[in-house]
């Protein structure tokens, strides 16, 4: 059983290293165009760069094209930075396309559990930690079985069962799916949001720091509307 886990870890490493290799190669032009146009309708830097936990828990940089404009006293809210250009580059999955340079180098993998905030580790359950057992991914079980429109203990539901199942064959059926699914635009937001609520826990308690030093609980998590 290990020996099938290692060979398919290094064939699947393999597949990510051709596949995103060529696909950078192959999309080398839209990357230039998608990055003058953030350039020119949101303004420099082109990419968003964000610490995301990656296997076991291991931060790395993440990053996609820039969808929305700077944090200001009247754009706090995410709603109020997405730009219809930045909409547009989400239902199309362009935003996506710098991942593939966190693919070639190994922090993730074409398929895979969504690489989330750091913050969110400490508030998983055991079972939901699971997810972490594998390299994040551009796309995954969750993202074909709804995406944003799914709540996030459906989410995680789905990734521990991608960690138990994972295979080629599942690998390739994701990637199919995926595909079908982005040139459907299908589940693109969740309800409601313009990005996914934050995740604050699953009908448990956690404790963090806020900026004054003290600390704040909570016992839910916030589901799409």
């Amino acid at each position: 059983m290990i020996g099938d886990r290692r060979a398919y870890d290094l064939c699947k490493r393999g597949m990510d290293v051709i596949l995103a290799g060529v696909a950078l190669i192959v999309l080398a032009p839209i990357l230039l165009v998608v990055g003058v146009a953030v350039a020119l309708a949101l303004g420099r830097p082109v990419l968003f760069r964000q610490l995301r936990p990656g296997r076991e828990g291991r931060l790395f940089e993440l990053r996609k094209f820039r969808t929305m404009l700077p944090v200001s006293v009247d754009r706090h809210r995410d709603e109020d930075r997405l730009t219809p250009f930045g909409v547009w580059l989400r239902r199309t999955s362009l935003d996506e396309l710098p991942t593939l340079w966190n693919v070639l180098r190994g922090d993730m993998s074409l398929v895979g559990p969504r690489p989330l905030m750091p913050e969110y580790l400490s508030r998983y359950t055991p079972e939901q930690a699971r997810r972490h057992e594998v390299r994040p991914g551009i796309t995954g079980l969750a993202q074909i079985h709804g995406r944003n429109a799914l709540s996030w203990e459906e989410k995680f539901t789905y990734d521990v069962r991608y960690v138990d199942s994972r295979s080629l064959w599942l690998d390739l059926r994701i990637l199919l799916v995926t595909v079908v699914k982005v040139l459907r635009h299908e589940g693109i937001s969740a309800e409601g949001h313009a990005t996914m609520p934050e995740f604050v826990g699953s009908g448990r308690s956690f404790v963090t720091a806020d900026r004054g030093g003290t600390t704040r609980g909570s016992t839910a998590t916030r589901r799409p509307r």
